[in-house]
């Protein structure tokens, strides 16, 4: 008997093993001739279709809205001024109020404005027999340009970055001086890192936005910009481009294809210098683009990274708008003079300005219409003539009733606008359970009204399963992409507070990753360091919002994303 049993024990044992070793080779050759790329997105999918099964998903009644036709007037959507602080304020009756870029009016390294002109109103200056002083407000050059031209709210003077945004203000109408070319000294610049510069200078013999527009077309170089709407750099960077590709005509046939075969091969647009900073820090780029200032106050750019200076300088021209009294325009032109000195300028460059001096603009200064020209044709060629698909993800949960809900949906009324045609939308809203308010169709006038609709549509109540509403986005464009392989997929998320029901980032971080769609988060009224996390796998924005400034900041996202 004991003969007996080992032999069942023997006989068993091979019986696994040759089990075993068929369930293997079944396993393998299902995935012979399969790239690991391909079989990992079979794995998603099938956890994709895993994860959807377990989510209360409904169909909502599709109602169309009333579409408004009007443009975009950009002063309607702008917060209140009081949003952007006062980082010195005046101390005496007569004084100028000061738009300054941050880089120059911000808190400490970036606060170099700010102790000049503390220092002036300490200096008891007079203007005909009255003490005067100086207000600086910060606020980024791009988004004072959108007041000053809107007429919403209109300074005395206006320092940007650089003379681009005065052109831009000036070519709108509004009565500009250049009352000083300089303030403080600094340039734009190609930062890359040690490795491909090397690589670059071997291959073309220099570095420059000619031979870097070439390395992209070519695929040699995986680069990244800023928002050409918002960042003084990216816009310079993008009149930089197209003057390689036809220095007679910056709008013309040739600089338009030569843009196009460009921008085909950019990886990465940033919505701001600290998402950009971000990015280079994941690795993920060979280069980027920022301001010197910035670029030596970063310890851990300068040991592997090469700065290259591009395009116009970055000197912080001074500039007094409208129909000014001579005493407003006496002050500013003692504050200029003030900057000038010589202990202010040894300031600057202990906070890491003036540090090119020798750098001549590259480019002439651009008319002011021409740029926003060069705006306009950035946003339509941008993704390379590849159409869109996004899914918005709406949080209705009980947190949302009130003013919340109905700033969202004020801010995604207006944002609509900047949707184009030629992209295909969807609409998801999500508390306890999750409703497909609009399944994904291209933004015609149909697609439109009923976009208008499922905002309007909207009530708040329920808990909070944020990442099963991005499960359902997923899977909406993944079925999408399916029938339109070539379309680019965007998940836009707003929402005002942490997941408490449904699925964790956890649960949903793999299929973010594999399926590579880009996650933008708007944390409305909130700091939600999980929409955060998501929006940064992909190398998405995330934006903290609140009820002031969700419009315009929406509107802002979907102008330069959509």
């Amino acid at each position: 008997m004991a003969r007996k049993g080992k032999a069942f024990v023997v006989l068993g044992t091979i019986a696994v093993a040759v089990f075993v070793l068929v369930y293997l080779g079944i396993s393998l050759t299902s995935n012979l001739g399969k790239t690991q790329t391909e079989v990992t997105s079979e794995d998603a999918a099938k956890k994709l279709d895993k994860i959807y099964k377990n989510i209360s998903v409904t169909a909502a009644e599709q109602i169309k809205g009333q579409i408004d036709l009007d443009p975009v007037a950009v002063g309607d959507s702008l917060p209140d001024i009081s949003k952007f602080p006062i980082s010195v304020a005046n101390t005496t009756d007569s004084f100028v109020e000061i738009f300054s870029s941050t880089e120059k009016s911000g808190t400490g390294i970036d606060g170099w404005l700010n102790e000049v002109a503390t220092d002036f109103n300490n200096a008891n200056m007079v203007v005909n027999g009255k003490p005067v002083s100086v207000k600086i407000r910060n606020i980024a050059s791009g988004t004072a340009t959108d007041y000053i031209r809107s007429g919403k709210y209109v300074p005395d003077a206006f320092t940007p970055s650089n003379e681009f945004w005065g052109e831009m203000v000036k070519a709108h109408g509004i009565d500009t001086q250049l009352v000083s070319k300089r303030l403080v000294g600094n340039v734009a610049g190609i930062v890359s890192t040690k490795t491909k510069y090397d690589e670059l200078v071997e291959k073309y013999g220099s570095i420059n936005v000619k031979t870097v527009t070439d390395a992209i077309v070519n695929n040699e170089l995986a680069m990244g910009y800023t928002d050409p709407f918002a960042s003084s750099t990216g816009l310079n960077f993008l009149v930089a481009a197209l003057r390689t590709f036809d220095s007679s005509d910056l709008l013309g046939e040739k600089a338009v294809q030569g843009f196009e075969r460009f921008q085909a091969n950019v990886p990465f647009i940033a919505s701001t210098t600290l998402q950009m900073r971000d990015a280079a820090k994941s690795g993920m780029l060979d280069a980027f683009i920022l301001e010197y200032q910035t670029y030596v106050n970063v310890a851990d750019l300068k040991s592997g990274y090469v700065f290259t200076p591009f395009g116009v300088r970055h000197d912080s021209p001074l500039y007094a708008l409208g129909d000014l009294p001579q005493e407003k325009l006496d002050i500013i032109g003692k504050f200029a003079v003030f900057v000038e000195q010589e202990k202010y300028q040894s300031l600057a460059e202990e906070k890491g300005f003036n540090g090119l001096n020798d750098y001549n603009s590259e480019l002439d200064v651009v008319d002011g219409s021409l740029l926003s020209s060069a705006q306009k044709l950035w946003k339509e060629k941008k993704d390379g003539n590849k159409p869109i698909a996004a899914v918005f993800v709406s949080d209705v949960s009980g947190s949302m009733n009130g003013e919340p809900l109905n700033r969202l949906k004020e801010s995604l009324l207006t944002g609509q606008k900047y949707l184009g045609r030629d992209n295909s939308i969807g609409f998801v809203s999500y508390s306890s359970n999750v409703s497909i308010n609009l399944p994904i169709g291209k933004y015609d006038t149909n697609q439109q009204s009923m976009f208008v609709g499922a905002i309007n549509s909207l009530q708040a109540g329920g808990g909070t399963a944020t990442f099963d509403g991005i499960v359902v986005a997923m899977k909406m464009l993944q079925d999408e992409l399916a029938d339109n392989p070539d379309i680019k997929p965007l998940i836009f998320v707003l929402s005002d507070g942490e997941t408490n029901e449904g699925h964790s980032l956890k649960d949903i971080r793999g299929l973010v990753e594999t399926y590579k769609i880009p996650v933008y988060t708007i944390g409305y009224n909130a700091d939600i360091q999980a929409l955060q996390s998501i929006s940064n796998i992909n190398e998405a924005a995330s934006i903290n919002a609140d009820t002031d400034d969700v419009v315009y900041k929406i509107a802002n996202l979907l102008n330069v994303q959509m």
